[in-house]
């Protein structure tokens, strides 16, 4: 009988190769699920520590010596120091493996600029809200006598009138000027006699005084930069020397002369007073 030895060398080499593939296959299949246990760092698992508030150089300190890979991001919150940790991801207290991504949120070294916001006109309480909304804080707040009680009539940064739009470092404190309103504020009345009526009537608006001009026994006033105040109803004191007394928005009546004469200051008639509280507004000076 005849062997076909050519067969059975390649069965052989066949059943050989077939063979060390599968060992092969084999202890790859079981060197995967041994080293599975050390790539996954399975059962290798870590309390993640509160580094909220800690300094970030701290708190990175700390997560790599625990082995946690770590992103950073950046934010800026007014109420905290600068470079500190606002956030984390997980939270403390939180068990994860080693090797996790733990993020934090790191407030910012310098604030960034926003746009100042129009508080002109409003309320205190929107504007307050509005600052708030845009990280900007109330300062000081200057009352001030006007019609518009509770809204804000200036609003001011460093002393100095800011513009709406303007930017400004965001916890910037902004100074507001509100309105009191004016019925129940009462002062001394002004001395503005002898002054030019141009300037007293400056002085009377500053004190939110109502002027009301008359030129003395009906003369023509041609330029009133050469026009002086000869008598005032009220007067700055009564009869006993003492200071009257006047409410904000109520008016006073100048008695004005062009180029006067020191006569021109005595014995001025007294005309009608007008009630306070009376918006008639002064006529015109011809």
């Amino acid at each position: 009988m005849k062997i076909d030895l050519k067969n059975i060398n390649i069965r052989t080499s066949f059943m050989f190769h077939m063979g060390m593939v599968l060992a092969i296959s084999m202890i790859l299949y079981i060197l995967f699920f041994v080293t599975l246990h050390c790539a996954t760092n399975h059962g290798k698992e870590v309390l993640i520590p509160n580094v909220k508030g800690k300094d970030v150089n701290y708190a990175l300190t700390q997560m790599k010596n625990l082995r946690f890979e770590v992103q950073v991001d950046s934010t800026y919150e007014i109420a905290c120091k600068p470079l500190t940790i606002l956030r984390q991801i997980p939270d403390s207290g939180s068990v994860v493996k080693v090797g996790r991504t733990i993020f934090l949120t790191v407030n910012r070294m310098l604030p960034p600029f926003v746009p100042m916001p129009n508080l002109l006109s409003i309320s205190y309480r929107s504007a307050e809200m509005l600052l708030r909304n845009n990280k900007l804080l109330v300062g000081d707040t200057i009352l001030k006598p006007d019609i518009a009680a509770g809204a804000v009539l200036e609003q001011l940064y460093k002393g100095q009138p800011i513009r709406p739009g303007d930017m400004i470092a965001m916890g910037s404190k902004i100074t507001l000027v509100i309105g009191n309103g004016m019925g129940n504020t009462q002062f001394d009345v002004p001395d503005v006699i002898r002054i030019p009526v141009d300037e007293a009537i400056t002085r009377l608006f500053a004190y939110n005084i109502q002027p009301r001009v008359i030129a003395k026994d009906g003369a023509e006033i041609s330029d009133t930069s050469s026009a002086y105040v000869v008598c005032q109803y009220p007067k700055a004191q009564n009869e006993t020397g003492s200071a009257n007394r006047i409410n904000m928005g109520d008016f006073i009546e100048l008695i004005i002369v062009q180029n006067p004469v020191e006569s021109d200051y005595l014995g001025c008639s007294v005309p009608a007073v007008p009630p306070a509280g009376n918006t008639t507004p002064p006529p015109t000076v011809k």
